[in-house]
């Protein structure tokens, strides 16, 4: 960044805290005579209490006018107008109508995009990233530029690589997602736990639940019905939004457009009020996606008359509409018997709490307004941006060690490719305006003299009048840098792909340019889901890939980083990378994540789909070589049971018939099981390992699967020991065909990565437990 953006930032910081005004309380008032003293707005009071007092002095048409995003104000008590709708996927985002960039707030922190960070395996980076985005949402917020209610993360699984919007969310792994989701939830909420513990800003798990599929084939996510198994949802699409509720104590979970087995999400009382509000317990608000109500009246034709469809909603759990339907609609259905006014003060209840736990309701102060201008885009946040972009970058192949180059053997690089300076490519999609950026080309620069060359005239690359351009300039450097990929021109939210291959003639560029370089190739892909480069992995010209997703406003830096070897890559894959065959074959339709061998049905992510791969789920290299040690970890777990629960009391019976134990049928908080395994760094660089824990039940139907992860930082020639903590009930219990979790009676397989196994075997303890 420019030392003339740094002055400009600071110009405005300083005339924000010296002259212009903070935002309006939002309600409460010190200075309002006539509101001060109201019941609901005593801090000394329960929040629940103050709640049903406010709800107790709105008319019937205040209240409608509270269930949709764009609250009207209630001028006669003093509570402003409020817009729910604000976005933080990485980042304060203006996608949603709550945030404004501009005057005090020109841009904000540009994160990697969410599977960039993914690819990190680094729980930690990830809460931090959220405390970051939290404290510039806040700031944003003190200055009236942004709401308090941030509808993210993403947290859908990535499915089918086709995918629009597979750039938003963690990956095809349930634990994976489920671990981003509660760390990123924590780290935007500030610690806000169970009960009606204060909030920083108010997170939403979306979109809930099995949504995948935004336009493909005649399929569009507004007429979609998702098909899916009760063992599917339960061991696959629902274990993220569980566990951002349980786990994560997120203040909202937002439904989708899809229906799932004909019912529209936000319309089904199973799935909300029953799941979300009984089963989880969440403490917050179900929000609608924007329009949902609407759409499932108007394009699905779920309901005959509007006033149904509002009824229809609220009745099942939602809470507030991002769209105008509610505002519309509801008068009618209270006035047709169809809804209660107690069941709207239900639905405000959960709104106006989040807003009272963030201290809307407080006056002027509060633990975090002190937060301006100068806590965004501080050096220490986009320093933040910059690591999370370095550990997020993927190295997928390294001929000879091709990499890292060196500023002394590679003095001059072509730079070539329609990425190759690319910026706004870099923040992927649901970002906001950066604090700067630092393209691929800007990066490299930094080390080597470059010669530029796009060779494409953008990622379509309809044609090749100017590869030749690039074969001369690859042809005279030290080293050819490709930077090659996607862009939201070709996948993006109402956007899914028809191929994984490289969109035009990016292949055939790439060919070239490789056979025309003197010194080493690297090829780096820039985009959110897998690439069919089988042609460059096996091209020998190719010597290094690197995958660096959507890597953010620094991304130019890091990339450049991990090139120059100031960084060592530590990112691992967190999806398949399939090859074009496979979809070829698949319909993004089919919902099932199992094979099925007698439909020619291969299956779905690591987990199920036993195919070949361009590069598989965990794939990544280091410059250093690691080596992994088992110090020490059970041999047999007892697992207490009732009589009752299983087929025999014979335990030689049970480990032979392969008996199955509910969880609600054992005690699970004794049934955790720690692990400790040593990691050495036995190469000559320092670098970060992720040790992937996966199991594999006793069942030969089932498949082994993601159960743990930790990452670790290893100075070369030193080790490092990891504690690994898994519990039987929620990693090692599989899904019944009813979407019941079971323990397997029996022998575990424990995959350390690939190199290292062990195994568990579970016995059943004959003993009185409760239940």
């Amino acid at each position: 960044m420019s030392q003339k953006y740094f002055i400009l930032i600071f110009v405005l910081a300083f005339a924000y805290s010296g002259g212009e005004s903070r935002r309006q309380p939002f309600a409460c008032d010190p200075a309002n005579a006539g509101t001060r003293n109201l019941r609901f707005c005593k801090t000394s009071l329960p929040i629940h209490v103050r709640v049903q007092d406010l709800i107790g002095r709105l008319t019937l048409q205040e209240k409608i006018r509270l269930l949709v995003n764009n609250a009207a104000p209630v001028e006669r008590l003093g509570v402003s107008g409020y817009e729910w709708w604000s976005e933080a996927l990485h980042g304060v985002s203006n996608t949603g109508y709550g945030v404004k960039f501009g005057g005090a707030f020109p841009g904000a922190t540009s994160f990697p995009q969410v599977i960039t960070t993914a690819a990190s395996f680094n729980a930690s980076l990830w809460e931090e990233i959220g405390r970051v985005v939290s404290e510039e949402g806040r700031a944003m917020y003190n200055g009236g530029a942004a709401g308090l209610t941030f509808w993210s993360p993403n947290v859908n699984i990535l499915r089918d690589p086709r995918w629009g919007r597979g750039q938003e969310t963690p990956g095809e792994d349930p634990h994976l997602v489920a671990q981003y989701a509660v760390s990123y939830v924590k780290g935007l909420q500030g610690g806000g736990g169970s009960g009606n513990t204060r909030l920083k800003v108010a997170a939403c798990c979306k979109h809930y639940t099995a949504y995948d599929l935004d336009d493909w084939n005649g399929y569009d996510r507004f007429h979609f019905n998702a098909k899916v198994s009760m063992q599917d949802l339960e061991d696959t699409y629902n274990v993220p939004f569980k566990a951002c509720v349980v786990e994560g104590n997120v203040a909202s979970v937002m439904c989708s457009y899809n229906q799932i087995n004909g019912k529209p999400s936000c319309a089904d009382p199973t799935l909300l009020r029953d799941t979300i509000r009984s089963q989880w317990h969440l403490n917050g608000y179900i929000v609608s996606d924007c329009d949902s109500v609407g759409v499932l009246f108007e394009k699905q034709h779920y309901t005959r008359y509007p006033e149904d469809a509002a009824a229809a909603t609220i009745k099942a759990g939602l809470d507030l509409d991002c769209g105008p339907f509610l505002a519309i609609h509801t008068d009618e259905a209270v006035r047709t018997g169809k809804v209660s006014e107690l069941e709207i003060n239900n639905a405000l209840a959960n709104t106006i709490t989040v807003q009272m736990r963030l201290g809307m309701f407080d006056g002027p102060n509060g633990p975090y307004a002190n937060l301006g201008p100068k806590d965004v885009c501080s050096p220490a946040h986009q320093q933040l941006a910059l690591q999370a972009a370095r550990e997020g970058i993927v190295l997928l192949k390294n001929i000879g060690r091709a990499l890292p180059l060196s500023t002394q053997r590679h003095r001059t690089v072509a730079v070539i490719g329609p990425n190759s300076d690319a910026t706004l490519t870099m923040i992927g999609n649901y970002a906001g305006v950066p604090c700067g950026y630092i393209s691929p080309l800007q990066g490299i620069s930094r080390y080597a003299r470059t010669v530029h060359q796009q060779g494409c005239m953008g990622v379509a690359c309809p044609g090749n009048q100017n590869f030749g351009l690039a074969e001369v300039a690859a042809r005279h450097a030290d080293a050819t840098v490709l930077v090659m990929g996607l862009d939201q021109s070709i996948e993006a939210e109402a956007k899914d792909r028809v191929s994984l291959l490289l969109p035009g003639h990016q292949q055939d560029l790439i060919s070239r340019v490789a056979m025309a370089s003197k010194g080493p190739v690297v090829l780096v892909l820039m985009s959110g889901g897998p690439i069919d480069v089988t042609f460059a992995k096996n091209d020998p010209r190719v010597t290094a890939i690197l995958w660096v997703g959507y890597p953010g406003q620094a991304g130019g830096a890091a990339i450049a980083d991990v090139l120059f070897g100031a960084a060592n890559p530590g990112g691992k894959l967190p999806m398949t990378w399939y090859p074009q065959d496979y979809v070829a074959q698949v319909s993004m339709a089919n919902m099932d994540m199992r094979a099925n061998p007698t439909k020619g049905y291969p299956g779905r992510t690591y987990r199920f789909y036993k195919g070949p791969t361009v590069f598989p789920f965990g794939a990544g290299f280091s410059y250093t070589r690691f080596s992994q040690h088992l110090v020490s970890a059970p041999i047999t777990v007892s697992v207490p049971t009732l009589h009752s629960h299983l087929v025999s009391n014979n335990t030689t019976t049970l480990m032979k018939t392969k008996a199955t134990l509910r969880t609600i049928h054992t005690n699970c908080e004794s049934l955790d099981i720690d692990m400790h395994i040593d990691v050495k760094n036995i190469g000559d660089m320092d670098g970060t390992h992720t040790v992937l824990i996966f199991s594999t039940p006793p069942d030969p139907t089932e498949t082994k699967q993601l159960v743990a992860f930790e990452k670790v930082h290893v100075v070369a020639g030193s080790k490092q020991r990891v504690k690994i903590n898994m519990n039987a009930c929620k990693h090692l219990s599989v899904a019944d065909e009813y979407g019941v979790r079971r323990i397997y009676m029996g022998e575990h397989k424990i995959h350390v990565g690939d190199d290292l196994k062990h195994s568990i075997t579970f016995q059943p303890s004959f003993e009185e437990i409760k239940v």
